[in-house]
Formats: structure tokens, sequence, C-alpha cells
């Protein structure tokens, strides 16, 4: 027999490949794409129709020699990268760099690394799809168009070395957005009422809460309320108006998708989009098992869908049946609901064998592994099992005009959830209810229990819930998330403190500018639509250069109009009052990877620096000094004393010169308008036009 051989990606999967493979094939990695544009010029022929302009990447040529080598001594060549439009796509490029004829191309791929999958491949071998070759390309094409355009104009408004991408740029305008909307956010007063009561016969108290009067539901806004409803009802008889039992199922997960797997990697295990992306590949390449060699322990991990493959669905069933039995088994498939955007090649990610359980490959993985392992396996094995079920009650208590509700429930069944838990499912069972109470309890109120509370501004962005509202708004794909995150803290757009994200004075800077000269790019629908049509190149239903033809002319039209406006505004270093200590040289303000920071002129004779303390012209409502505006070692922006750390004033918000002329008190911008600083007070205003 003659000499196969099989190129893949990744040198990490050489060996496992091998291995399954035996003597015959010969198996070589080309360490990822070969071939890119180059990095010095936009490499696209925008004159001869966008012709993109291939070159080997830098520091490729000893492996593209070798593999030229090893296809001369072949006599089959399979080319076995991801399955995805970036491994389709590293074979298109293997297929032109190696000169492959198009009889010599055996496309293979498999959505795991185990040698059933590997063998099996093999003996399907395809030709490369141009559909999938075609969407990667005119996704490259477009982020380096956006890329090289924009990027220069950022240098010249702000600093060297700022990007600006299709996907990172809309990315940061969706944080900005949020942090304007929490910045803006003004709290309101509500209250809640709880009325303790004796039930005859009853050890425990019960406590119900306020639902409303007969009409419906009510909230209660501020204490007046509160003490008028408290008023009348300390004359009422509490009584028990019905009592309903039920049950209620708790449906087991789907199975993971790279998007929910980082959300739940990020929740549960404190991993950030990157450190999960990076430990799934190793299971995914290949793991050494004890007992079982090299093999891969989980499916491919870049995927949209939830399918699970009719082999993985049976093993499943029979590992459930034995290790649970019959009432544990899922009754029927579950399917997500229908996406538009789904890579149905795919499967969801799951153990590639179901019954290598977390403790059989503990010994084997690193502590790190393991968790994303156990995890993972975790999901899928809950995702086959049959729904929890559990036991309800309801009650409805009436006092003179209002109404009060007691819930509870009780786990029945516990179902998927002896495998796979979250913290809302510890929470389910609210109040262990009260066995004795029916509709003619006697209930003797204890007290009254009333409450006040203020409405919290959204929260911050995590990785996690970043990732999900990327998702839910169609914008980047599997591949993509991890790497958009990653840039923009890298950038320093974006810091990250406590699983938060915030943005830096950076990134605020680049996403004005953005909003201004670039509307389009960073407008969430137009992103979303791009993605689509990518979806469609895919699928062969529109033709890869017409997106291209049709992006471009705006683009170029808005660049032009941006530098033209750029033209008239000549960036000069500020000049500050600030006088070096070490040559005497008024200093200027600089930007810096953190923003904004104070240099010498004199540079680089003097390389002297200081923190740049910008002062808001507001006195310290502690110590009548002035605040200036500081930011955290991670960059973002907060407002201090000038003489910390003697005096510890500090607030996010941005503090005014105006006292709260309720409580004498400080007040901070909410956006439009102006507030009291102390919740408690509530006080709000409009800003004065002239401050805006």
């Amino acid at each position: 027999m003659g000499k196969n051989l099989v190129i893949v990606e990744s040198p990490a999967k050489v060996k496992t490949i091998k291995k399954f493979l035996g003597s015959n094939y010969e198996v070589c990695a080309s360490n990822g794409h070969i071939r890119d544009l180059p990095k010095s010029q936009m490499g696209i022929d925008i004159e001869n129709d966008f012709e993109p302009k291939y070159i080997t990447i830098r520091g490729k040529g000893d492996i593209l020699a070798n593999l030229k080598k090893q296809v001369k001594k072949a006599d089959k060549v399979y080319l076995a990268t991801d399955p995805d439009r970036e491994g389709e796509a590293i074979s298109w490029h293997l297929s032109q760099a190696l000169k492959l004829d198009d009889k010599h191309i055996n496309r293979i791929s498999f959505n795991e690394i185990t040698k059933n999958a590997v063998k099996a491949s093999i003996k399907e071998p395809r030709k490369i799809d141009m559909n999938l070759v075609n969407a990667q390309q005119s996704r490259r094409i477009l982020d380096r168009m956006v890329g090289y355009k924009i990027s220069p104009l950022l240098w010249a408004k702000v600093k060297r070395g700022l990007s600006a991408g299709r996907v990172q740029s809309v990315a940061l305008r969706i944080i900005c957005d949020r942090e304007d909307e929490i910045n803006s956010f003004i709290p309101e007063e509500y209250w809640t009422l709880d009325a303790v009561l004796n039930v005859k016969g009853e050890k425990k108290p019960v406590v119900a809460h306020f639902y409303g009067n007969a009409d419906g539901k009510m909230e209660i806004k501020s204490a007046e309320e509160m003490d008028a409803i408290v008023a009348k009802l300390e004359k009422e008889q509490f009584v028990v108006e019905s009592v309903k039992k039920g049950e209620k199922s708790k449906k087991a997960p789907l199975p993971f998708t790279t998007s929910t797997l980082q959300q739940e990697a990020s929740k549960l295990l404190n991993f950030s989009t990157q450190k999960t992306m990076r430990l799934a590949q190793q299971l995914y390449e290949g793991v050494d098992i004890a007992g079982q060699g090299t093999i891969g322990i989980i499916t491919y991990l870049r995927t949209d869908s939830t399918r699970v493959a009719e082999e993985a669905q049976v093993m499943a069933h029979d590992y459930i049946e034995s290790k649970y039995g019959d009432k544990y088994l899922m009754q029927s498939d579950k399917k997500a609901g229908s996406k538009k955007k789904i890579q149905d090649a795919h499967e969801a990610i799951r153990p590639t064998d179901i019954s290598l359980t977390p403790a059989d490959v503990k010994e084997s993985l690193s502590r790190d592994q393991f968790r994303l392992y156990q995890l993972i396996w975790k999901r899928f094995t809950a995702s086959r099992m049959s729904d929890a079920v559990y036991e309800t009650t309801a009650v409805k208590i009436k006092a003179g005009e209002y109404r009060f509700n007691v819930s509870a429930s009780k786990l029945k069944f516990e179902g998927f959830m002896s495998v796979y838990k979250d913290e809302d499912d510890d929470a389910q069972t609210g109040n262990k209810l009260i066995s004795g109470i029916d509709k003619n309890s006697e209930l003797k109120l204890d007290n009254l229990d009333k409450k006040q509370h203020f409405t919290q501004p959204p929260a911050h962005y995590t990785e996690a819930s970043l990732v999900k509202t990327l998702e839910e708004l169609g914008i980047g794909r599997p591949s993509t998330y991890a790497p958009t995150i990653t840039t923009i803290i890298a950038r320093r757009y974006v810091a990250k403190e406590n699983k938060n994200l915030y943005v830096t004075e950076l990134g605020e800077a680049v996403n004005n500018i953005m909003l201004k000269a670039f509307p389009t790019i960073v407008d969430v629908n137009f992103t979303a639509t791009m993605e689509a049509l990518l979806d469609s190149v895919e699928e062969g239903t529109v033709d890869w250069k017409t997106v291209i033809r049709n992006f471009y002319p705006d683009l170029d039209a808005s660049v032009k109009a941006a530098e033209k406006e750029l033209e008239n505004v000549k960036i000069e270093d500020e000049v500050t009052d600030v006088v070096c200590d070490v040559c005497g040289r008024n200093m200027v303000i600089k930007y810096g990877p953190h923003g904004k920071f104070l240099a010498c002129p004199g540079f680089p004779e003097c390389r002297n620096t200081k923190p740049y303390l910008e002062k808001i012209g507001v006195a310290c409502p502690k110590c009548g000094k002035e605040i200036v505006m500081r930011k955290t070692k991670k960059g973002r922006r907060y407002y201090g004393c000038e003489d910390n750390p003697e005096c510890d004033f500090m607030s996010w918000q941005k503090p005014v010169a105006k006292k709260c002329p309720k409580c004498g008190g400080y007040m901070v911008e909410k956006g439009s308008k102006i507030a009291c600083a102390d919740e408690n007070c509530g006080y709000v205003e409009q800003k004065p036009k002239d401050a805006e």
C-alpha cells in the first residue's frame, strides 16, 4: 500500500490521529492558517473586483516546505482541518499553496477525535466546500477593510496603536451604552410588606407577601402609602380565601453550545471566555487518559447547534437506564427554538463517550480541565434525562380589601437534577409549606414586616452576559465571542474588575469617534444583518463578492468624510500648568494605555511622567478641597478628593457644585438630570441647559 498524508491544523492532534490510522498514514500539522492577507497593506485589490492578495504567513515557510515534501511522497492527501468555515478555508489555502490537483483533494472532517470518527471520515472524503470558504473569505475581507480604513483615523485622533473592528466596535458600543444607562439611572423608591401569621395547630408562623386588592396587583411607592395600608390591616381579620395544590415540571437543560458553555463556565467556574475555549480545545484535541492513551474526550467546541448524534443518544439512553433506571430517561427529544444561524453540520458540545465519567478521568486531567469536563459531562447527561417535578401549594389570604399570597414548592422527583443543578434550582423550594393550612384555617396576625427598597440600575456586563447579548442580537459567531472580548480588554478599551466589564476613558474616546464618524459600523442591526448575509454565503444563496461590493462604497465614503472633518482638527498636546520637576517645562497631556497622563514635552531627553488628575471644578463635600477625576488600576474612572489618602471621599458618578435643596448633601450627574447622591433623599432635577 502507498503512503497517505493527513494534514491537520494543530500539532496536538498529530499523535492521536496517527495512532488511530496506523503506519500507512503520515500525519502533519499546518499550525493553523499558512496563508493570509499581508500585514503591511490592506491586501485587497479594490480595482480588480476586491480580489484578495494572499501571502505565506511570516514564520510558516518551513512548515509549508515540509508539507510540500510530504505531499510529493504521498499517493493520497487528506485535508483534515477543523469542521467549520475557518477550517474549510485553511484546507482551501493548503490546496492552493501545495498546488494540489482537484482530483487529489480529499477533504475530511470529524466532530470528535475518536478512532471511530476518524476512520469513518477517511472512508468518506469530499471536495472542499467553496461556500464555506467564501463565507470565511468575505468575513476576513470585511474585517480587514474596517480595520485598515478606520484604525489610522483613530491613530490621528487619539493615539497610535488603536484599532477598530467590525465586531469589536459593536461590542464596545454595547458596553458603553450599558454604562450610560447605569450612569443615568435614577433609583425609585418602593416598599414590600409581609404579614407574619400564626396558624392554629402549627408551630411555625407563615410569612405571606402583600399582593394588592381584589382588583389586582398593587405597588407601594412611599412610606405614606405604606402607613395607610398598615393602619387598615391592623384592624382586619386574615382569612384563607383559597388553597391550590398542584405540580410543575422543570425542564432538563439543553446540551451546551459555545455560547452557553462560556456563560456557565463563567458563572460556575469563574473562567474567562478565553480560558474556557483554551481548555475545551485541549479536551477536544486529545488528552492522555490512563489505560486508553491520548483521546479527544469532548466533541467540537465551536457550535451553535444543540443537535445530538443518534449514536450518542443511544449511548446516553443505555448509560442512564443502567445507572439511574427507566424513570430517569428523557421522555422525548428536545429541540432548541429555531435559529436562523445554526451551523448544523455540528452537534452540541458533549462528551465523546458518556461512560467516561468525570471520576474516571480526574487523575488524568489538570484541575481546570477536570472542572470543565465535569460541567460538560453533567450538562449533557442531564439533557438526556427526565424533567424534575415539584409539588406546589398556592395560598390566597384575604384581609379586608387587601390580598396576600403564600406559595411554596417541594421537590417530588429530582429527574435530571440528580446530575445537574444550578443556583436557581436550590432556590426553587421556597417556603417548606405548612402542611396544616386549608380554607378553614384560623390565622392570627403576629406582626407586619414593612421594608423600603430602591430599584437597581442595570447590571454591568460580565463576559458571560456580553456573550449572551451578542448571541441574542445575532452579532459574531461561536468562534468570535472569545477573541472579540479578549481584544477590547487587551486594547484597554474595557477594564475587567471582579468579573464586571467597565469602559475606560480610552474606550469612551474610541466609541465616541466611531459613533460620530461611522454610525453604520457600530450599528447593532447593521452588524447582525451582515452576519446573516455571511450565513447566506455559506448556504450558497448569496455571492460573496456581492456582499463586499455593496459594503465597500459606503465605508469608503464614511472614511473620506471623516478624514475631511479630522483635517480641521489639529491634534496638539494640551499644555498644562503642571511644571516638570526634572527640567522645569510645562507638562502636556498624552494618551497612554490607561487613558490620559502627564508627560514632559522634552521627551526623549526628559522622560518624566505623572498621573493626570483632572479637576472638575467642584469642592469635596468632606474637606472642601478640589475633586479630581481618578482611575482604578485597571482604568475605570471615578471621582475622589485631591487630598487622598488623607480624605477618603469617592464617587463613581460625577459630582456637581450644586447642593441638594432637600437635604443639603452633594449631588451627582445622572445623564440629563442631576440627583442627590443619597438614595433615601431621592431629590432629582433637570440638568441646567448650559451644563449639558
